[in-house]
């Protein structure tokens, strides 16, 4: 409403601004010659022609200002100095020239003096300063009405574009601020109620996943507990059964048990990573220690490893060994061959080349091999979720190490990048 009233008085402004100027236009003063006073003065010049010289101008009273000229242009007088005193200059300056008749005999030329140019200077310089006082009231006046439409509608809309960028960017504890009695209360407190329920979706979604991860986590660790109880159970029924046939299937229930295992402590750990509680507890160790966990991971005694060079390594025993473990197992699932392990020292890692011989994968699945749930084709038929490399690359990452694909004719390789100390 403030807006509609302060742009009506502009405009009410400017109305009568123009209206001024049009009335100095239209009212300038015109020019006109009392023909009676002029008849008068010639009249009176005619009576006493031949005693100009002696006597004084006549017809002073009608405050005309005018020159006397014989009929030769000569100058005879002048009402006061500084009037056109020939024909020419009369002209020029727009006076008017009557002739002086007695009968019809011109005795001479009676120049009435015209006075437009001061008249005409006059108007300009009123006009000129009427203009100037519009012109400075005018802009005043818009460079007021400026700040006021600057503070009332764009600051306003500043501070909902610097709120919208916070809101973009997650930042929900930031109140908007408005002044009282802003145009846009309403829509502003509609932004802030926003704001405030976005603000409380999120938390209720923060603490659902971390519901949600807790019980998975909880789950998996409780999964655990009869899993290892199966595996111990049918590790005895193997040893006291003697029957191959049960040894059999009581070895294909230990190894089930197994690769349940793996899969219940896939999904536990990406849960603590995602809950920032996997815990990485870097330490040294000499190289010769690596022969041992290779051994604990090697179950099925299908490893063959190669000299390590001796060196001191930054890890984390247990989670390296989760590491190695992992890559073993995927090797028994997915290719079911020996497996070679090469150790060499390139610049300050030592690096554990693990290659089996199964079918490998193509160089297109090669980028995508350590994301997260990303399973290969060859994965097909096989159990499993897509964690185990995720983890591992998450874990030696933590261990200031580095897990790699290497690209190979036959089979497939994983290079262990361990930091040396």
């Amino acid at each position: 409403m403030k807006i509609k009233k302060l742009t009506a008085l502009a405009i009410t402004i400017f109305l009568i601004g123009m209206s001024i100027i049009l009335y100095l236009f239209n009212n300038t003063e015109n020019i006109r010659i009392d023909t009676v006073a002029v008849n008068d003065i010639t009249q009176s010049l005619v009576k006493q022609w031949n005693d100009l010289d002696k006597l004084d101008l006549p017809c002073l009273e009608y405050g005309l200002d005018y020159v006397v000229l014989d009929n030769k242009g000569n100058f005879i007088g002048s009402t006061r100095e500084g009037l056109n005193e020939n024909i020419n200059s009369a002209v020029n300056n727009r006076d008017t020239i009557v002739d002086i008749l007695l009968d019809t005999k011109v005795l001479g030329k009676l120049i009435i003096y015209n006075n437009t140019n001061e008249l005409w200077k006059q108007h300009r310089d009123n006009l000129l300063i009427t203009s100037l006082l519009i012109v400075t009231f005018t802009t005043l006046f818009c460079l007021a009405y400026g700040m006021y439409i600057d503070r009332t509608i764009f600051r306003p809309f500043r501070k909902l574009q610097a709120f919208a960028r916070h809101v973009a960017a997650g930042e929900l504890d930031m109140p908007l601020e408005m002044d009282e009695g802003n145009i846009f209360g309403a829509f502003t407190e509609s932004f802030d109620l926003m704001r405030e329920e976005l603000a409380k979706a999120r938390e209720n979604e923060r603490k659902a996943s971390q519901s949600k991860k807790e019980l998975v986590a909880s789950l998996s660790h409780d999964i655990k507990t009869p899993v290892a109880s199966i595996k111990a159970v049918s590790e005895i029924m193997i040893v006291k059964s003697n029957s191959e046939e049960d040894k059999k299937q009581l070895g294909i229930i230990n190894s089930k048990a197994d690769q349940i295992n793996i899969l219940i402590n896939n999904i536990f750990n990406a849960t603590l990573e995602e809950l920032q509680e996997l815990k990485v507890i870097v330490g040294e160790i000499w190289s010769t220690e690596l022969y041992d966990l290779i051994k604990n991971a090697d179950y099925n005694n299908r490893a063959i490893v190669s000299i390590i060079p001796e060196c001191i390594v930054s890890v984390d025993s247990l989670r390296l060994l989760q590491v190695i473990e992992n890559i073993i197992s995927n090797s028994y699932k997915y290719a079911d061959t020996s497996i070679n392990i090469i150790g060499n020292i390139k610049g300050q890692y030592l690096e554990l080349e693990f290659k089996d011989y199964g079918l490998g994968i193509s160089s297109e699945e090669a980028p995508l091999l350590f994301n997260k749930f990303y399973r290969g084709k060859n994965s097909i038929r096989k159990s499993g979720t897509g964690l185990g490399l995720y983890i591992s690359k998450y874990l030696m990452n933590k261990m200031q190490g580095d897990i790699e694909y290497k690209a190979t004719d036959i089979g497939f390789a994983l290079i262990l990048k361990l930091r040396i100390s």
